[in-house]
């Protein structure tokens, strides 16, 4: 199983002193995360992007493009590409970019977002917000298939065969579709026969095991080959030195960030009893220490009949570097090594 982390690059509150880390200081935290994660063997490093005043990943590409130089081996990727709200040419030029650059290790998941700042920042309609994507998302996969193309839709002038340049490292260029909860964004990926990354930011994971069998059916349906139709999870996650501690480190952050979307969206504010429910054997969230972590892992892969890569959202606004850090490293040398211990039917 490929396991990495995502972070959405969130303004963060030192716990020690209850100041807010400068912009740049936050960034320069984010490359260090990033090396760490290589420096310990994690597969794969994601960067989210968001148009909020609490989020530093508006550009997530350059952030990959810094990330690509201070690193050698793991795998970068968005987490993900709110392909609704960009063009889908200069997206690709840029992933493409960034696979030059990084020299093969760039992975492309394309999604929605789950919040809509950017469609009134570019000058998009809500209205529009399922034809947007699906019509995009149909030009991005043809201009992965062929430098030139021939197209024409409703949200962005025809092309008439011009070329689209640079062509990346990588043929074809890995494109995952992040989903949420919707029926439809399962099947569609499956016709499509695109690798699916879930993202799952409460309940119980195993309920998800009807979506994606219908995954798995519609792309079987459409003749693709069984080994594409790969599955991946974001969930949140962090491993601490023991169960508790990891629990108490997350929850103050986690509690601000959903307070305040609670607050925004009209729903009631998030408990303590409801956070613990959650890290629970059957809950969403990855939290605990690494044997927890681990076997929460295996669990709930065998629960959606497979899964091929799970990555954490570690970010939190009010954990400190030094402690994220840490996660980090005990993610990749004792998290890691017995999931694929376990996996392959080598550990004792």
């Amino acid at each position: 199983m490929h396991i990495g982390i995502d972070s959405f690059v969130s303004a963060v509150t030192d716990p020690h002193t209850g100041e807010v880390v400068s912009p740049a200081d936050r960034v320069a935290h984010l490359l260090e995360e990033v090396q760490r994660a290589d420096e310990v063997g994690l597969d794969s490093f994601g960067i989210g992007e968001h148009h909020r005043s609490e989020y530093y990943d508006s550009a997530p590409a350059i952030l990959l493009a810094a990330a690509a130089a201070r690193t050698s081996r793991i795998r970068l990727n968005s987490a993900v590409t709110v392909l609704s709200a960009d063009d889908p040419v200069r997206v690709f030029q840029d992933f493409a970019t960034l696979d030059l650059v990084s020299r093969g290790r760039m992975d492309m998941v394309v999604g929605r977002g789950s919040f809509t700042e950017a469609f009134p920042l570019f000058g998009l309609s809500l209205r529009d917000y399922d034809s947007l994507f699906t019509e995009k998302l149909d030009l991005l996969l043809r201009i992965r298939e062929s430098p030139t193309v021939t197209w024409s839709g409703r949200h962005r002038p025809p092309l008439t065969g011009q070329g689209v340049y640079p062509r990346p490292l990588q043929d074809p260029l890995p494109i995952w579709l992040g989903v949420g909860g919707t029926p439809e964004s399962f099947v569609r990926a499956g016709v499509l026969g695109l690798p699916l990354m879930v993202a799952i930011i409460g309940g119980e994971p195993h309920r998800f095991r009807p979506l994606v069998d219908a995954y798995r059916e519609a792309g079987r349906r459409a003749g693709h080959d069984a080994a594409a139709l790969k599955v991946g999870l974001h969930v949140f996650g962090y491993v601490g030195d023991t169960d508790q501690q990891a629990k108490d480190l997350f929850y103050p952050g986690w509690s601000e960030i959903f307070t305040k979307i609670a607050r925004e969206r009209g729903g009631p504010p998030p408990t303590r009893m409801a956070y613990e429910a959650t890290t629970g054997p059957t809950g969403a969230y990855f939290i605990g220490d690494a044997e927890t972590v681990a076997t929460k892992m295996l669990a709930v892969s065998d629960a959606l009949g497979g899964v091929d890569r799970i990555s954490l959202q570690m970010t939190n606004v009010r954990l400190a570097h030094e402690d994220l850090l840490h996660g980090i490293e005990l993610l990749g040398t004792a998290v890691a090594p017995a999931v694929r211990a376990r996996s392959a039917g080598t550990a004792p």
